[in-house]
């Protein structure tokens, strides 16, 4: 008898097949990943205006050293394929977290990148929180990286969708050989 779960696939924007119990690093496409990344909103919407997980990564990229500024574009890759949860429910969520592990290395596998992420590509993602929430979240609370962090020096500006993916897809080429 087949397992139904072990056949559980999604399609992607460029038609691949995607298996989230199995993912391979042919599976893994980067126009697959810009594309749904610059129509993923962060914060699952709960801002006030359309700020895309592309335009996030390509901020981030820029900020951090060169020799990883490739780790930093890729950092949430694995949301084209498993979806953003904000970070406090990924911690409720242990088959969410093997999921996206599994993507994350097949993605590194794909992109040559390391699979832990480089400290100052986390700190960089702790920090444009701050930013991210001061710019578009006019009625936020005090959170607990507050008193942990300062902001980056980048600007947010909520790109279209058309413009984050040409953004992502750019910094891409820049950036992997």
């Amino acid at each position: 008898m087949n397992d139904p779960i072990a056949d559980v696939w999604i399609q992607t924007y460029t038609g691949k097949r995607y298996y989230p119990l199995a993912p391979v690093k042919g599976d893994i496409d980067i126009e697959d990943i810009s594309h749904a990344l610059s129509l993923l909103c962060r914060f699952g919407g709960h801002i006030d205006r359309f700020y895309s997980v592309a335009e996030h990564c390509v901020l981030l990229s820029q900020w951090v050293d060169e020799k990883y500024a490739l780790s930093a574009l890729l950092h949430d890759a694995t949301e084209a394929y498993v979806v953003d949860v904000p970070r406090p429910l990924k911690f409720l969520l242990p088959e969410y977290r093997d999921l996206e592990s599994r993507a994350w290395e097949a993605i590194t596998k794909k992109f040559h990148v390391d699979l832990v992420l480089p400290e100052q590509v986390k700190e960089g993602d702790n920090r444009i929180l701050i930013n991210e929430r001061n710019k578009l979240m006019p009625r936020h609370e005090h959170w607990s990286i507050d008193d942990l962090v300062k902001p980056l020096p980048v600007d947010i500006t909520g790109w279209s969708p058309d413009r984050a993916k040409q953004e992502y897809l750019k910094r891409f080429s820049e950036l992997y050989d």
